[in-house]
């Protein structure tokens, strides 16, 4: 199994950095010999404090507004709202960098140079010989000791470095912590976080001082840094001690406890679930292998996207961010906020089937975070009852309208996407402690759009929206964005609906707001197919400026909801003349947007798009350290955005297995360069797991663990009913495949 990142030569930039994490503390490791540069992270360290943003004139012209878009009146519409529900100010918090480690080493002649980033272990090496002599470094972010921890050893006692914290001009104060260490403190801009990181010594041999803000060690036959930060967001009185105690205890059990008990704790993640698809073993460097992807490419990219799941988003930190928790600006592109319309939520997308429940833990906990700042927006904005939010949000919980910006400001259901995801791991866990609080949440919000939506042509649409960041053409050839009954409105309302329902049910909880949703679930406006065979994308079937628009969100049906089926066979041909039309037009040109592309053609069966989507990714929009990138036009280039590396994990899952009902089916969208493979850990709705591996010839269900009774499994078209006695159970030979017709035989080991 491919589960190794390496190079050749340093990174010369940041996108060719190797990332580090434990979901709070993050590093960018460059492995440059004698001028090392560790970028780090804080998943704390945001710009300023909380603010009241909302527009106090946005609740006095709510209803010209809707009257302006019912009349087609949309500039007008459009005008007003950029006035009256525009946030003031416009723009919330953002995230910003930590500081840069940075390590000077004597200069000399390099040679054997190797840097790489172990998957299995989570850890990042560097190795390299000078004057004859081999260098080693080893880098980790440990969860348990919340720290980050460098070795450095040289085969002679050699080893000498100078290495500080650097934050330019934005630190409040630098200098020494006692013989052995040094610090940086400062804050998050006027009201926000305060921090201070700091990093503490372990040398053996050789010498080492503290001089003004340099931490200098000479001749040393090995080094140990132990880095840690802490910020006011998590202890506001006590950061500084919680600093000081966490060093004081990752240097009182050293490296080698610290390393055996990151690897502990990370595998226990990490080993869940592996993928392998059968492949000729490359001897070129990951970078190199992106000029011809061939399977195990696509096996490393996957266990690439499941370590920074697990390296960004653990219990008690906050969710994946815009770049998870990998950035080095103090003024990131898009503030790297949580970004609702779908980068939030396709960072959640592969949680569930990989066995990463833990991993979605943030985000419901940062759902809890938003849902009294969105009482305040429902309340003031729009004079409702519940909870809103709109298409993003920060780490106070934000919900006003972010930008001016026409396509995407002032659209309402951010947090109501957010929400789906609570049912879906109820789901997997069937954990009712957690479905029982976090039911008030999902109540809110539903009770928002109970209040919010409106009848029109006998359904109910909500007004004003948007189809997320596109624009559409009206009859007469004027240009709008805003409107009234987008299709992804209905998709995700009635998909948020149906999860509260189940919830409630579940629960025991029969209450007005229950039997209220009860009543407008079958009114709200259905999924349409339009004049060229494609789901409608609004409520009339409008032209769209770009037919080629990164966004297919009329497709939230397909993926990530489950309303288009195998069993709603108009409505999966209307999808795949959608998807159709965007590609002819130049659509996924994004990497998460070709990650979507991957899921949306998995969950229509259609393997070899899929594949083409997922090359399509890795040869367009992947950096050589495999971080996915998003094209931007100023300055031209591109930036990392973590949702088309964790999108494409969650596609490639669909590609292999996926639930149609209560049947499981097996390679619902297999390619055929995918001749053979296992996969083993597939987690299934009701705790359901099973392992199973397959050839040209046959598939084979190795291991399910599931409930006692009959369970459904299907390729192809044949179907097989197998017994579970509950437990783990083992078989072999499942589903034959001759002559392109499947039959289906298992027979039982035990």
């Amino acid at each position: 199994m491919e589960e190794e990142l390496w190079y050749t030569a340093p990174a010369e930039s940041w996108n060719e950095a190797l990332p580090a994490g434990n979901g709070r503390l993050g590093a960018m490791v460059f492995g440059r010999p004698f001028e090392e540069r560790i970028q780090l992270n804080e998943d704390s360290l945001w710009h300023g404090g909380p603010m009241e943003r909302v527009n106090p004139s946005a609740r006095e012209n709510l209803e010209k507004v809707r009257k302006l878009i019912r009349e087609e009146k949309i500039e007008e519409a459009e005008d007003l709202l950029t006035l009256a529900f525009s946030g003031v100010p416009e723009e919330m918090r953002h995230y910003e960098t930590l500081s840069d480690l940075l390590i000077s080493f004597p200069p000399g002649e390099v040679s054997n140079y190797r840097r790489s980033l172990s998957l299995s272990e989570a850890v990042i090496r560097v190795t390299y010989e000078s004057g004859g002599i081999l260098f080693e470094r080893e880098l980790l972010s440990s969860y348990p000791d919340q720290v980050i921890a460098i070795r450095l050893r040289a085969e002679k006692p050699v080893l000498s470095f100078t290495c500080r914290l650097d934050r330019g001009r934005f630190s409040d104060s630098t200098g020494a912590a006692g013989t052995d260490g040094i610090f940086l403190k400062g804050n998050g801009g006027e009201g926000g976080v305060k921090f201070k990181a700091a990093l503490r010594a372990s040398v053996k041999g050789g010498s080492y001082e503290v001089i003004g803000r340099t931490l200098c060690v000479k001749d040393a036959e090995e080094a140990v840094l132990y880095i840690g930060a802490e910020t006011t967001f998590y202890n506001s009185s006590r950061y500084e001690e919680v600093l000081s105690e966490r060093l004081d205890e990752a240097a009182r059990r050293g490296y080698e406890e610290i390393l055996r008990r990151h690897k502990e704790d990370y595998q226990r993640l990490y080993s869940k679930l592996s993928l392998a698809l059968s492949h000729e073993p490359s001897a070129l460097s990951t970078d190199k292998r992106l000029e011809s992807p061939d399977p195990g490419l696509v096996e490393l990219y996957f266990n690439f996207g499941r370590y920074l799941l697990i390296s960004s988003s653990r219990p008690g930190t906050l969710p994946a961010n815009l770049q998870g928790i990998w950035n080095e600006s103090m003024e990131p592109k898009w503030g790297s906020k949580f970004t609702l319309n779908i980068n939030t939520e396709m960072n959640y997308w592969p949680c569930e089937e990989t066995g990463l429940g833990e991993c979605h833990l943030p985000l419901f906990d940062h759902l809890k975070r938003m849902v009294e700042n969105g009482k305040r927006t429902a309340r003031e904005m729009y004079g409702m009852r519940g909870a809103v939010a709109h298409h993003n949000t920060d780490i106070w919980g934000d919900s006003a309208p972010q930008d001016i910006w026409l396509p995407g400001s002032y659209w309402v259901l951010g947090g109501a996407w957010l929400c789906t995801h609570i049912w879906t791991h109820y789901s997997y866990s069937e954990d009712k402690a957690f479905l029982s609080s976090m039911f008030p949440v999902m109540e809110e919000y539903v009770l928002f759009l109970e209040d919010y939506a409106v009848k029109e042509g006998g359904y109910l649409v909500l007004n004003p929206s948007v189809s997320p960041e596109n624009t559409y053409i009206l009859d007469d050839g004027r240009e709008g964005s805003v409107t009234q009954g987008a299709a992804m409105d209905g998709e995700i309302m009635r998909d948020l609906f149906q999860g509260y329902l189940k919830a409630s049910e579940t629960l025991g909880i029969e209450n007005e707001v229950t039997r209220k949703a009860r009543k407008m679930l079958p009114l709200i406006m259905p999924i349409r197919i339009g004049k060229h065979g494609q789901i409608m994308e609004w409520a009339k079937d409008y032209d769209e400026k770009e037919p080629g628009h990164r966004h297919m969100s009329q497709l939230y049906a397909l993926y990530p909801g489950s309303e288009i089926t195998s069993h709603t066979p108009e409505l999966s041909k209307a999808a795949e003349v959608t998807l159709q039309r965007r590609l002819e037009n130049g659509g996924g040109y994004t990497g998460w947007s070709a990650a979507w592309l991957i899921c949306l053609y998995a969950s229509l069966g259609k393997g070899e798009e899929a594949e083409k989507a997922l090359m399509k990714l890795l040869q367009d929009s992947t950096a050589p350290n495999l971080f996915d990138t998003h094209p931007i036009a100023s300055p031209p280039g591109y930036v990392f955005q973590i949702d088309g590396n964790l999108g494409a994990v969650a596609g490639i899952m669909r590609m292999l297995v996926k639930t149609d009902g209560e049947t499981v089916v097996l390679l619902p969208a297999l390619p055929d360069s995918w001749k053979e493979g296992e996969v083993r850990g597939a987690h299934l709705p009701q705790r359901m797991v099973l392992s199973f591996h397959w050839d040209e010839r046959w598939v084979y269900l190795d291991e399910l663990d599931a409930k006692p009774g009959l369970h459904t499994f299907r390729h192809g078209k044949e179907s097989k009913e197998v017994q579970s006695p509950g437990g783990t159970a083992r078989f072999q030979r499942a589903l034959e495949k001759t002559n392109d017709k499947p039959s289906t035989v298992i027979v039982s080991r035990e």
